[in-house]
């Protein structure tokens, strides 16, 4: 018996074959109830996309400028209304984003949660107004929940986090793998000779990202270095930008040959207190990017993350989601090794 082709889908299916094409595609051109109809009647007469024809049809379409679809939402989270453009992390999310709906054909309007002239009866207002489809949000590096005034928000249209996992809603979101970045650098560290790593990290990031970087740390030293060898993580970033002596407390008792951090003032802290930068310590940017000039460290890939979210939000959209959902999906970018001139291969003692 002979294959079922697309023609014949679309006879049994009372459409043409280009629906069939789009609906077994799950474009939004397609209403939902016809994609349904189609797939049925597909999978019954035991029908396959040719995935040679499918992945060219696909270059095609990638290569081709998308025509404009819909209007996303980018929510600005961050107290400053400006992070989008002047925060040292938030640009790159926003890169992402960007980039993508453009690639998709989906424009973004930008919006900051923290207008104090945008009760939620306005937000609704506009966007209702523009025909927002879906919701990105960006630039939550405080706190992981979210407003509870604007929950309405959240059950009336599909929204994507990026960065962090949010409480009070849980909504799915993007995120760089913190805690394989966090082991990934320690093993790095400890392949270049370093014996004693040490991390520097703020107690408010780490509990705003659940506590992989730790998670990270600790696993590489647990599994990479004696007991005796061990360090214990600094958390008092924002106490130590007051007042030095307690970074100089912790260094002095903990003495590492090699600090993993996300702040380039802790290079500026070991200046000061007489430590050369990597001949008396090394230092790991956990969070690498172009501008950090001769620093080694992890590339989180940011913008990635950003582009994942808006992958997700568009598929939510096309799927015709929206609610809190009861399973909230999560996807995590890897990252990548920068050599850098802060660390050096320290000289092995037997």
């Amino acid at each position: 018996m002979p294959e079922p082709t697309m023609a014949d889908v679309a006879r049994a299916s009372g459409v043409s074959k280009n629906t069939v094409s789009l609906a077994l595609r799950g474009s939004p051109r397609v209403a939902e109830e016809t994609r349904r109809r189609v797939a049925e009647t597909a999978e019954a007469m035991g029908y396959r996309l040719n995935p040679t024809v499918a992945h060219l049809m696909a270059q095609l379409r990638q290569n081709r400028a998308p025509g404009f679809k819909a209007t996303l939402a980018m929510i600005n989270a961050h107290e400053r209304q400006d992070a989008l453009v002047s925060h040292p992390t938030v640009p790159h999310y926003v890169e992402g984003c960007r980039k993508r709906a453009r690639q998709l054909g989906y424009q973004l309007d930008e919006f900051w949660m923290h207008d104090p002239d945008m009760p939620l009866a306005r937000w609704q207002s506009i966007f209702r107004a523009r025909n927002i489809r879906g919701i990105v949000i960006v630039g939550l590096l405080q706190r992981n929940r979210l407003p509870a005034r604007l929950a309405p928000l959240w059950d009336e249209f599909p929204a994507v986090v990026t960065g962090v996992r949010t409480r009070d809603p849980a909504l799915s979101f993007t995120c760089s793998d913190q805690h394989t970045l966090a082991l990934q650098a320690f093993e790095k560290a400890i392949e270049l000779g370093y014996r004693r790593p040490a991390l520097v990290l703020d107690g408010v990031i780490d509990a705003l990202i659940e506590g992989r970087f730790t998670a990270g740390f600790l696993t590489g030293q647990s599994r990479l270095v004696p007991v005796s060898q061990r360090t214990q993580p600094f958390y008092e970033v924002a106490a130590a930008r007051e007042n030095l002596a307690v970074f100089s407390e912790w260094l002095g008792q903990n003495q590492p040959d090699v600090i993993f951090t996300l702040y380039h003032e802790v290079k500026r802290w070991l200046e000061q207190l007489g430590m050369k930068v990597p001949q008396d310590i090394g230092l790991i940017q956990y969070e690498w990017r172009p501008d950090h000039g001769d620093w080694a460290g992890m590339d989180q890939r940011n913008d990635l993350v950003g582009e994942a979210a808006m992958d997700m939000l568009v598929s939510m959209v096309h799927q015709n989601e929206r609610g809190v959902p009861e399973n909230p999906r999560a996807t995590m970018i890897g990252c990548r090794w920068i050599d850098g001139a802060t660390v050096f291969t320290p000289r092995r003692t037997s």
